[in-house]
């Protein structure tokens, strides 16, 4: 298929979805008759955190993806009236401030395949978005078809951790100004993002004031945030996992570290692990039809078996 002759479709929102019946916002590319691919972003993250140009290069496979917002994010529905998440409790142990974990995102993803007449889906996520992935592959196996987990982790402490020094002079995202907003974002991008492709300014300044204009809720990220933490350690049940299975990586990836990408990989059977040089914890735009390449080849593989 042309990739530039793939249907861009408008965003649509379903009500009452999954167990906690929120509304979630999505967005379909290309022909409904294809496979169905899901896209679940990461960590304060919203759909359009996955760029256009992906979703199309996709598309161009063959294939339908379907990118939306998780819970707490851009138009889906946020929990504004949860406690605010205590870290320094949270880090002892303490969850009473924790409203939510991976697995209710995940209940989430598969009511959104209930609301849009799914049995089963392609999986691709990013950052803790792969974390959600690998949730729903381990709970809800009979409703995934392949598993794409991209600059993610097993939530084992021992992997994956951040560079804490990257982060020295950003300071907090501003959420009182817009511009102020998508300068922070130009800038946490150029720190954690990938030394060998630079960044494309204008289209994270473009992404950045959607994401403003669409949702800026300060709190949002801390609640996904403390439901990783929550969340705990997957790696044993990763074991259990048996559907063809894409690893990653970037091999200059800042805020989850490559070793993470590695034990994802190393515990679900039969996982391939594909990492880059150069990359760090982004979507690279010159990589992108590398990856839809790569993320389609395990999907027909996946279809024809």
């Amino acid at each position: 298929m042309d990739k530039n002759k793939v249907q861009i479709h408008g965003e649509e929102s379903v009500q009452d979805v999954g167990p906690s019946k929120i509304k979630m916002v999505y967005q379909r590319f290309g022909n409904p008759a294809l496979s169905p691919v899901f896209l679940i972003m990461g960590a304060g993250a919203q759909m359009i955190n996955w760029p256009e140009g992906f979703c199309l290069e996709l598309a161009g496979h063959d294939l339908h993806p379907i990118r939306f917002d998780n819970r707490d994010a851009g138009l889906t529905t946020h929990f504004s009236d949860a406690p605010v998440p205590d870290f320094p409790a949270i880090q002892l142990g303490d969850f009473s401030t924790v409203t939510y974990s991976l697995s209710d995102m995940a209940a989430d993803t598969i009511g959104l395949m209930d609301a849009l007449g799914y049995d089963s889906v392609h999986l691709v996520g990013a950052s803790m978005g792969g974390m959600i992935a690998q949730t729903i592959a381990i709970e809800y196996p009979h409703r995934v078809r392949s598993l794409t987990s991209i600059m993610s982790t097993t939530g084992d402490h021992s992997v994956g951790q951040p560079d804490y020094s990257v982060f020295a002079n950003l300071g907090s995202p501003p959420y009182d100004d817009r511009q102020a907003y998508i300068d922070w974002q130009i800038q946490s991008r150029k720190a954690i993002g990938s030394p060998k492709y630079p960044l494309d300014e204008k289209l994270t300044a473009q992404i950045a004031g959607l994401a403003w204009d669409r949702d800026h809720d300060p709190l949002g990220m801390m609640r996904q945030a403390v439901a990783v933490i929550k969340s705990g350690d997957r790696t044993e049940q990763l074991r259990s996992i048996k559907i063809p299975t894409l690893v990653i990586h970037g091999e200059n990836d800042k805020m989850i570290n490559i070793s993470g990408g590695r034990a994802v990989a190393a515990a679900i059977p039969g996982a391939e692990l594909a990492t880059f040089e150069g990359m760090g914890h982004d979507l690279p735009k010159p990589l992108w039809p590398v990856f839809a390449k790569k993320i389609a080849n395990l999907i027909h593989r996946a279809e024809s078996s």
